[in-house]
């Protein structure tokens, strides 16, 4: 038991964490930039703190003694690709990132252990095989448009190597596609598409998703957070990617949906256009897999997506925060 600070926990995976380490025990501190009361209340198992994600204040007197900081931080990937949304994607990751560090470093009994949100696809587009962490190549594909996604990652993760914490494992999480049945995750939205009739291959379909249901991930944060082993770079994914096409074949039998309509790259790509996002997110072929979890012992309940939809498809969604 100890107090656990959820930096940037306000969103889709911070409700996840929160209805996962609440009944253990645990304090949850969650650091938010907006907030809807004085900072400091509770608000359901957790208290709310203000910070700015960029500025030492107040805030970070919650870190000393903390037993674990979880960094979550980071602006959306779901929009276009404007100079402006570039800033703003990579300075929300490194400066998060940068100040957590800059307040460990201060703390005088700082946290035993420091997980901090990296992502998956600081992989390249892989249709070849799988990447773990030993073997998997890192860097950019322009024919999927992923080169900046894979530069934030890279500076994101650099940030967190840097800070200087000598008392403080730190874990970079290269998280893949969470499917939880909360509002705001990519599940809700495949789900949506499945039940309108749109949920065929997307482009060739050829692409590998990687993706962990949500009761894995929060297992496998807990793992992380107990096992002193394990730091540097972890791979948060269930062990079987699947192209997208057999995603979404998944999902319509699961959904009872016989049929779903295809979409070509050009759909994509005009729909992206009109929705303000990047078709990034969905042509490039994430197959990564967790090698450094499996090896450690870890065991996952839901390691097939059918099971992982039947199960989520059959809950109720998660009341937001």
């Amino acid at each position: 038991m100890g107090k656990l600070i959820l930096a940037g926990g306000g969103g889709f995976l911070g409700k996840l964490l929160v209805a996962h380490f609440g009944p253990l025990g645990h304090e949850l501190v969650i650091l938010k930039r907006t907030l809807s009361a004085p900072s400091g209340v509770r608000q359901g198992p957790a208290r709310v703190v203000q910070w700015d994600a960029k500025n030492l204040g107040a805030w970070a007197r919650e870190i000393d003694g903390a037993a674990a900081v979880i960094g979550l931080s980071g602006r959306s990937v779901d929009c276009r690709y404007s100079e402006h949304n570039r800033l703003l994607i990579l300075g929300s990751r490194v400066d998060s990132t940068r100040v957590l560090g800059e307040a460990i470093a201060r703390s005088s009994n700082p946290p035993p252990v420091w997980l901090n949100s990296s992502t998956a696809t600081i992989y390249r587009h892989a249709l070849d095989r799988p990447m773990d962490e030993t073997t998997g190549e890192i860097g950019g594909t322009p024919e999927v448009n992923d080169v900046f996604s894979v530069e934030v990652a890279r500076a994101w993760e650099k940030t967190l190597e840097e800070a200087y914490t000598p008392a403080t494992r730190k874990v970079a999480l290269r998280t893949a596609m969470v499917f939880g049945a909360a509002e705001g995750g990519v599940f809700q939205v495949l789900r949506r598409l499945v039940r309108m009739g749109l949920g065929g291959k997307m482009a060739s379909g050829q692409q590998f998703v990687s993706w962990i249901h949500e009761d894995d991930f929060c297992r496998s944060i807990e793992w992380l957070l107990n096992h002193s082993d394990l730091s540097g770079p972890v791979n948060v994914t269930s062990p079987n990617p699947v192209p997208n096409a057999e995603m979404m074949k998944v999902f319509r039998k699961v959904a009872g949906v016989p049929i779903g309509l295809p979409a070509s790259r050009w759909m994509l790509e005009l729909g992206a256009f009109f929705l303000r996002t990047e078709t990034e997110l969905i042509l490039k072929s994430r197959r990564v897999v967790p090698g450094r979890l499996l090896a450690s012992g870890f065991q996952f309940r839901y390691p097939l997506m059918k099971e992982a939809l039947e199960q989520l498809f059959a809950q109720p969604p998660l009341l937001a925060l």
